[in-house]
């Protein structure tokens, strides 16, 4: 029971990793380069582990080399209570890599559980409409990778990218978006709605923030289970994420701003 228990807390971990991972962009249509930011961010587990952090995340982004496609990334380490106590660790390692019109062109992840290691990527053939994901075990050679193949449409974001996507845009309450996201070889309809403008309290001082609900728990989406997820993005040009927060069986979880370094 305890082992599903933290589990879940790496799953939910993992998941906003990738969901707050989105941090920069070659050539933005707002104008604005973000290549060369680097946020850290902490997280903290509320009702089981009483908001005691459970891990830390350090999300960078530049260009890929000789090339104007972007690379992102993002990586999630276990801290804390989990390793003092517990003795359960994890580590993810989350890359994406967008062309200049922002379409994802492949992801890759490293992920660690305990002794559990999974390697992953994604590829995106927009001129067959697929994306083929392929999943292997590097401890254990015999085994066959698991594979998954989709279609996709002309425009296609990861985890990763869907929320970099949202910075770039036009934020106002009551605006709605509908993202085509791709994760671990499935599409899904991502719908988002701005539904407030909130002040919040960061290491940047008390800023005032668009409040996004992203639509990925239920029946079909991201996460097949009740849930709530809320992503607080400052109300200015760079929409940088600086809260998140999911409310889930487990309880809640919050990550928040820790410390950036600005653009070069």
């Amino acid at each position: 029971m305890k082992e599903l228990v933290y589990r879940s807390i790496i799953i939910w971990t993992l998941v906003l990793a990738a969901v707050l991972s989105a941090t920069a962009q070659t050539t933005a249509p707002m104008g604005k380069s973000l290549v060369g930011e680097v946020t850290k961010y902490d997280v903290k587990v509320n009702k089981i582990l009483k908001g005691i952090s459970v891990a830390e995340l350090t999300l960078t982004a530049d260009t890929m080399p000789n090339s104007t496609d972007l690379k992102i990334t993002g990586e999630a380490v276990s801290k804390g209570t989990l390793l003092k106590i517990f003795r359960y660790s994890f580590l993810q390692h989350y890359e994406s890599v967008l062309d200049p019109s922002f379409r994802i062109l492949k992801t890759t992840k490293h992920d660690v559980q305990k002794e559990r290691v999974r390697d992953s990527e994604a590829i995106f053939d927009y001129g067959q409409k697929r994306v083929m994901f392929t999943e292997t075990d590097p401890k254990n050679s015999s085994r066959p990778p698991r594979t998954i193949a989709s279609e996709i449409g002309e425009h296609v974001l990861d985890m990763v990218s869907a929320v970099y996507y949202l910075r770039l845009q036009t934020l106002a309450i009551g605006k709605k978006f509908e993202l085509s996201v791709s994760d671990s070889g499935l599409v899904y309809k991502l719908p988002v709605v701005v539904t407030a403008r909130e002040i919040q309290k960061t290491v940047l001082g008390n800023v005032q923030c668009f409040r996004l609900e992203p639509d990925v728990f239920g029946p079909g989406r991201l996460i097949e289970q009740k849930g709530k997820m809320v992503i607080w993005m400052t109300d200015d040009a760079r929409h940088l994420p600086v809260h998140s927060e999911i409310r889930a069986e487990i309880g809640k979880i919050d990550i928040k701003l820790k410390s950036v370094i600005p653009a070069k």
